[in-house]
């Protein structure tokens, strides 16, 4: 239960932080103060990325093989992608580029370089929270 917190913890982190860092068009999200909406956003990307993410991966291995682990930025892409769907679905205001409801080149645009961010944000809080090993 604490590593799901943690998680949604550092989801929050990094998405709030893809949302400073990127344009509006690529990555919006009108949270308005309510740090509540950040957090629910958060939570459906951390249950999209603990429950789906390996399934897909698992999926495409072959092409990952072939494409030496590049196929990785396009499962984050439309992991990221499927958030901003289940959060239109419950109207808590988070976009990448126009979609939901259409796809545009900003939308696949938006989905790659906000997961490039968030992966390196949540990246950097894990290992910044991780505990210390002595060798």
């Amino acid at each position: 239960m604490t590593d799901l917190i943690v998680k949604v913890l550092i989801n929050a982190a990094a998405l709030w932080v893809a949302v400073q860092v990127l344009p509006d068009d690529l990555l919006a999200f009108n949270f308005g103060g309510d740090w509540w909406k950040l957090l629910a956003v958060a939570l459906i990307f951390a249950l999209v990325n603990s429950y789906l993410r390996p399934i897909v991966k698992t999926l495409a291995f072959p092409i990952s093989l072939m494409t030496l682990g590049l196929v990785a930025f396009v499962i984050n892409a439309a992991m990221l992608l499927l958030t901003a769907f289940l959060s239109g679905q419950l109207d808590l205001g988070f976009r990448v580029g126009d979609f939901p409801p259409d796809v545009t080149i900003d939308t696949l645009v938006g989905a790659v370089v906000g997961a490039l961010v968030i992966s390196l944000v949540s990246t950097v809080v894990s290992v910044a929270l991780a505990p210390r090993r002595l060798l």
